[in-house]
């Protein structure tokens, strides 16, 4: 037979009434609203095409201009090309040569003995653009020269230019000292009246130098370094 429990479990009433719902349940739904149409933008009108003989011109221009720029500041910033006029520098440089003329070095340093310059003619006066020269650099600052029985002494020693081929045939000079900013220069030609260089307007200021002739370019058969 089967045991029974002595007491029973009561069974829990059931709630009377409508059932509540969830809040969410009592909003009414939401409604989406439709997209705004968007503004179509106004149709922007193509420009006109350059034509191509213009355009063509354009590019052209524009590369003359970049070309030339470079090459006005290459010319005064780092070399330009000077030719020889007259006989003052034989016979190391004869007339018509072409010599490349360096910029650079004194921008950075300064002449030393024995280089070969360009330089503004320091006798010239005036606004116009001066002539330029093309000379030796014979003493710098500091140095003393003397031309005496037709040769060159520097500090008091006597100087052997193997540039040169005379001695000297003008008169005995100096002895002079050169001050500061100043330099003494000779072209190689030492025949009698054959230079017009420190002997005639003296030591030169250094800002009247403007460059370092340091080939010959032209003509061929004489390129060389100085």
């Amino acid at each position: 037979m089967t045991k029974l429990s002595d007491s029973l479990n009561e069974a829990e009433p059931a709630s009377i009434g409508p059932r509540k719902r969830s809040g969410a349940d009592n909003k009414p739904p939401k409604v989406s609203k439709p997209d705004k149409p968007r503004k179509r933008e106004k149709d922007k009108k193509p420009g006109k095409p350059m034509p191509k003989w213009a355009a063509e011109l354009w590019d052209w221009g524009r590369t003359l201009v970049i070309a030339v720029t470079i090459v006005l500041l290459v010319h005064y910033f780092v070399f330009n090309l000077s030719t020889v006029e007259g006989h003052s520098m034989e016979p190391t440089l004869l007339e018509k040569e072409w010599l490349f003329v360096n910029k650079l070095p004194y921008r950075f340093g300064s002449p030393e003995r024995g280089d070969v310059i360009i330089l503004e003619d320091p006798s010239e006066n005036g606004p116009e653009k001066k002539k330029l020269l093309v000379k030796r650099i014979i003493g710098i600052p500091g140095d003393t020269i003397e031309i005496r029985e037709r040769q060159l002494y520097r500090n008091g020693e006597l100087v052997i230019e193997a540039y040169t081929d005379s001695e000297i045939d003008d008169m005995d000079y100096g002895p002079i000292k050169i001050d500061a900013d100043k330099y003494y220069v000779m072209g190689d030609n030492r025949h009698a009246n054959g230079s017009k260089d420190s002997r005639e307007f003296g030591p030169v200021s250094r800002e009247l130098i403007k460059g370092r002739a340091d080939f010959i370019l032209w003509p061929i058969t004489k390129m060389n370094a100085l």
